[in-house]
C-alpha cells in the first residue's frame, strides 16, 4: 500500500473519493467542494438531503455518469461532540475495509482536521491485514487497496509525507506481529520464534540478536524457563535483541515479552473451549521483537534491549507439577501451585536477566491472566507499575499510540497472598478467585528489585473484537505502545 499526500484542492481529482462527515456537516463544508464540477455539487447536495444523515458507521455511495470524481462515498462520523481519540484509528480501518469489500483498489480521502496522518497510515495497514497463510487464494487474488491519496493543507504536505512513512513502518511491524501470533503452534515453536528474531536482525537495521539454548540457560540457572519447558519435546529458547541508537551513557529501555508458543496449561489443563487460541500466548514476545524492529527502522535515538523467553507448556511424564519448587535465576524459589500460571514463571527469569543491563526502565508485555480480561473487558490492557508517579505518563503513551491501558493496584497488601509455604514465592495466590491479575503482577514485581518497571497484561487485547474493525485473530497489541514509549523514553522518569 502506498499513501501520498496532496493538497485539499487536488483531492477532488481522485476518481473515487471517500468523504467523512459529522452529523452537523454538509458536503458543502468540504474544502475541495468548490473544486468539483457544478453538476456534481448539485447531485451531492440533493443526495445528502434525501439519503444521508451522517450517523456513525453510515456509508452511502453516489455515482456520477460524467464528472470528476466519478464516485463519492459518504461516511458518517456521528455527532461531532462525541468524537474522541479512540475513534480516529477506526475511521482509517473503516475506509480500507469498505474499499476491500467493494474491490476498490485506489481512493482519495481528505484528512480530518486535528487528525494524525501517522495514525491514519498505521491503521490503514492494520485494516488491510488478513491472515490468509493457510487459505486457498481466489482466482482474482486477495482484495487489496494499492493506493490512498490523502488530502491535507498545502503547507503540511512535507510533514505529512514523513508522518505517513513512519506510520507505514509501524503498521507493517504491527501486522508482522499479528502474522507471528496467528501461526498455529505446530508452525511456531520456540525454535522457530528464535529464527524469526534472527531474521529481524538480518534486515540491516542495526539490531544484534543472540539466542540462548537449553544448555546455556542451564548454565545460567534459569530454573523458571527450564521448569515450564520440561513437559514439551520442543526445547526452549531465550531471545536477546539489542539496538543501540542512543548515547553511550544512556541507560537502556529493556522490553520483556512472554513467548509461550502454545499453552495447554500443562498438567492443570485448560478447558477445551479456550485451548484453540493458545498459539497466541506468545503475543507479548512477538510485540517486543517487532517493536524493537520498528524502533530501529525509525532510527529512534534510544538504547533498547528485548528479552523473550520462549517455551511450549505441555503435559507429559516430564512436566513440571503442582507442588514443585523451581529455583529461578534470581536465586528465589518459585512454589508451583498451578502449571497454567507459567507465564510469570518464565518472565521471572527474564526480568532478573534484564537487571544485567542496569536499565533505566523495564516494561514487560504478557498475555498473563484471564482475570485482566474479566476486569477490563475487551478494550484495554491492564497496567501495573512500581512507580505510581508515572502512571499518568504510561496511560498517555497508550492513548497516543492506540494500545490503550488502564491501571490496577499493586499494593503491598496483596503480597502475603503469594507467599510460598515451602518456597519463597508461589506462582498463584492460594485463593486466586479474586485479584488474579494483581497477584500475577505482584509476583513479577519481586524480580525487578528497585528498577522502575511496568507490567502490561495484554490478555484483554490478545484477539480482535468486532468493534476493532480488524480481521479476526491476533490484534498485534504492544507494538504501537512500545514505539510511543521509546519516543518519550528520555523524559519518562523526569
Amino acid at each position: 500500500m502506498t499513501i501520498r499526500p496532496v493538497s485539499l484542492a487536488d483531492i477532488a481529482k481522485a476518481p473515487l473519493l471517500f468523504l467523512p462527515l459529522f452529523q452537523s456537516q454538509s458536503v458543502a463544508d468540504a474544502v475541495f467542494f468548490r473544486a468539483i464540477p457544478t453538476p456534481v455539487q448539485r447531485a451531492l447536495l440533493a443526495f445528502e438531503k434525501k439519503y444521508f444523515k451522517g450517523e456513525e458507521g453510515e456509508v452511502k455511495s453516489v455515482w456520477f455518469a460524467d464528472g470528476s470524481p466519478e464516485r463519492v462515498i459518504l461516511v458518517g462520523l456521528g455527532a461531532k461532540d462525541k468524537w474522541h481519540v479512540r475513534k480516529e484509528p477506526l475511521l482509517a480501518r473503516r475506509l480500507v475495509r469498505s474499499a476491500q469489500a467493494e474491490k476498490i483498489f485506489s481512493f482519495g480521502v481528505p484528512l480530518l482536521p486535528d487528525c494524525s496522518s501517522r495514525t491514519f497510515a498505521i491503521n490503514a495497514l492494520m485494516g488491510q491485514f488478513d491472515y490468509t497463510k493457510y487459505k486457498t487464494p481466489p482466482k482474482e487474488g486477495w482484495p487489496e487497496v494499492k493506493e490512498i491519496v490523502l488530502g491535507v493543507a498545502s503547507d503540511k504536505k512535507a510533514t505529512t509525507q514523513k508522518e505517513i512513512a513512519e506510520g507505514l513502518i509501524i503498521g507493517t511491524e504491527v501486522n508482522a506481529t499479528r502474522e507471528l501470533a496467528n501461526m498455529p503452534g505446530s508452525d511456531m515453536t520456540p525454535a522457530l520464534l528464535a529464527v524469526a528474531a534472527v531474521k529481524i536482525g538480518k534486515h540491516g537495521s542495526g539490531i544484534k540478536v543472540k539466542i540462548l539454548d537449553e544448555a546455556a540457560m542451564r548454565r545460567l540457572g534459569m530454573g523458571g524457563v527450564l521448569g515450564v519447558a520440561r513437559g514439551s519435546q520442543e526445547k526452549p529458547r531465550f531471545i536477546i535483541m539489542e539496538y543501540r541508537g542512543g548515547p553511550k551513557k544512556q541507560k537502556p529501555l529493556v522490553l520483556v515479552g512472554k513467548g509461550v508458543t502454545f499453552d495447554t496449561g500443562g498438567i492443570n489443563l485448560k478447558p477445551e473451549q479456550y485451548m484453540y487460541e493458545m498459539h497466541m500466548d506468545m503475543s507479548g514476545g512477538a510485540a517486543v521483537m517487532h517493536g524493537i524492529s520498528a524502533i530501529a527502522r525509525l532510527k529512534l535515538p534510544i538504547n533498547v534491549v528485548g528479552l523473550v523467553p520462549a517455551v511450549e507448556n505441555m503435559p507429559s511424564g516430564s512436566s513440571y507439577r503442582p507442588g514443585d519448587q523451581l529455583k529461578s535465576l534470581s536465586g528465589k524459589t518459585i512454589e508451583v501451585l498451578n502449571t497454567d500460571a507459567e507465564g510469570r514463571v518464565i518472565l521471572a527469569d527474564a526480568l532478573t536477566y534484564a537487571l544485567r543491563y542496569k536499565p533505566g526502565f523495564i516494561a514487560d508485555f504478557a498475555t498473563l491472566t484471564g482475570a485482566a480480561h474479566v476486569a477490563l473487558g475487551n478494550y484495554a490492557s491492564a497496567l501495573f507499575t512500581n512507580r505510581e508517579d508515572i502512571t499518568e505518563k504510561l496511560m498517555a503513551v497508550g492513548n497516543a499510540s492506540g494500545d490503550y491501558v488502564w491501571p490496577l493496584p499493586l499494593w503491598d497488601e496483596y503480597l502475603p497472598e503469594i507467599k510460598g509455604t515451602f518456597g519463597d514465592i508461589a506462582n498463584m495466590a492460594k485463593n486466586d478467585r479474586y485479584g488474579g491479575a494483581i497477584h500475577g503482577a505482584k509476583f513479577l514485581e519481586q524480580f525487578v528489585e528497585e528498577t522502575p518497571w511496568a507490567h502490561l497484561d495484554i490478555a484483554p487485547r490478545m484477539t480482535t473484537v468486532a468493534s476493532d474493525l480488524l480481521a479476526k485473530g491476533a490484534s498485534g497489541v504492544g507494538v504501537r505502545y512500545i514505539v510511543e514509549l521509546a519516543r518519550g523514553y528520555p523524559d519518562l522518569m523526569k
